[in-house]
């Protein structure tokens, strides 16, 4: 027991430094150490006259060691100063219920571990502008979808499962322009609405060079994130046209937001704006997937305040996906074309069948949407 408890020592004077001063729990570890007598004496009501020849001794020393092992650790934050034990007393009882029961060293690590990200969530204000951007981004992404969801800035989240699959549409005045692949089917969506309402892996943001938000989608997203998406994208050091960089989504339902620069066509579109543009999807696409995301939602990107005619971008933006999925289609569960306004959504719908086109020699595949 003393070789399990031993380590944990120092691993408990390393969580007393993350999580703050701890001398308000004492009495927790007093009323930790009266249960256990109590649960041994309604047990046994002689053990406190014959220790040495009661059948229970084993668990009285085991008790004894636990009320020790509970004063140490209250010695160990003693001078620490004070603060609220809120999120921090149950933990700490967890390690004298450890020590009694002579769980594992690992066992009350975990325990430990567990007990301070409780902590630290507790504290947690994605609306504020205080606080460690680091350490919050490390938080949410250690959580699962479920518990993220107490963080969302956004009320009426759309979970993937209700955003339909686009299956392509035999048919059409215009021929494919490209080859049918059946691995891609159902990997598409089109989807009419707020991005940021999205609970998926990523979302694309049509930044600034600067990272640091405006308008349009990129004003929305921010506003969504909350502050510390701010802090995280100063740290990136702006991004250049084509690029794209990854930043933790905060507030979002997403849990990543991938940024990218798109082209400024408002002189028109030459093979420098098609190229930029291209290059947008392509590493925001390589970014999820190097981040393990698999579902991955974009804006039209440029076709704003940046003047690239949308029905041109629409071309770049298909033929872009559609290469990346032929190559890495393993990679990706869902690529989302969120549209805003009407006239996009009436692009996609027409543009669709030319990149993704059904089996000319089977069954029609009717479209969801």
């Amino acid at each position: 027991m003393a070789l399990q408890i031993s380590p944990l020592f120092s691993y408990f004077r390393a969580v007393l430094r993350t999580t703050g001063p701890l001398s308000c729990v004492r009495a927790d570890f007093q009323a930790t150490g009266v249960k256990f007598k109590h649960i041994l004496s309604v047990q046994s009501p002689r053990l406190g006259a014959k220790p040495a020849t009661s059948p229970h001794r084993g668990h009285i020393r085991a008790a004894i060691r636990g009320e020790k092992f509970s004063t140490a650790l209250w010695k160990l934050s003693k001078g620490n100063g004070s603060s609220s034990a809120r999120g921090r007393k149950g933990w700490l009882g967890k390690v004298a219920v450890g020590a009694v029961f002579g769980l594992s060293t690992f066992a009350l690590g975990q325990s430990l571990h567990t007990g301070a990200v409780n902590a630290m969530a507790l504290r947690v204000n994605l609306n504020s502008a205080e606080g460690n951007w680091k350490e919050i981004k490390d938080l949410l992404l250690s959580l699962s979808v479920k518990d993220r969801r107490q963080y969302y800035n956004t009320s009426n989240f759309v979970p993937l499962d209700d955003i339909p699959g686009w299956t392509p549409t035999a048919g059409g005045s215009e021929s494919p322009c490209r080859q049918r692949n059946e691995k891609l089917d159902l990997k598409l969506s089109l989807y009419s609405g707020d991005i940021t309402k999205l609970e998926i892996d990523a979302i694309v943001n049509a930044a600034n060079k600067t990272l640091l938000g405006g308008g349009g989608v990129d004003g929305a997203i921010h506003r969504v994130a909350g502050p510390m998406l701010k802090k995280e994208c100063a740290s990136l050091h702006g991004c250049e046209t084509g690029e794209a960089k990854i930043t933790c989504g905060y507030g979002l339902p997403a849990k990543y937001v991938i940024h990218t620069v798109g082209p400024i066509a408002q002189g028109g579109v030459g093979e420098e704006e098609k190229k930029a543009l291209r290059l947008c999807y392509k590493n925001s696409l390589k970014t999820a997937t190097d981040h393990a995301a698999r579902t991955v939602a974009f804006p039209c990107i440029s076709t704003g305040i940046y003047g690239y005619p949308p029905e041109q971008a629409v071309h770049e933006a298909l033929a872009t996906v559609r290469e990346y999925l032929d190559a890495h289609h393993d990679k990706l569960d869902r690529v989302i074309f969120c549209v805003f306004l009407p006239t996009d959504k009436e692009l996609y719908l027409q543009n669709l069948p030319l990149y993704f086109p059904a089996d000319p020699t089977g069954p029609t595949l009717k479209s969801k949407l």
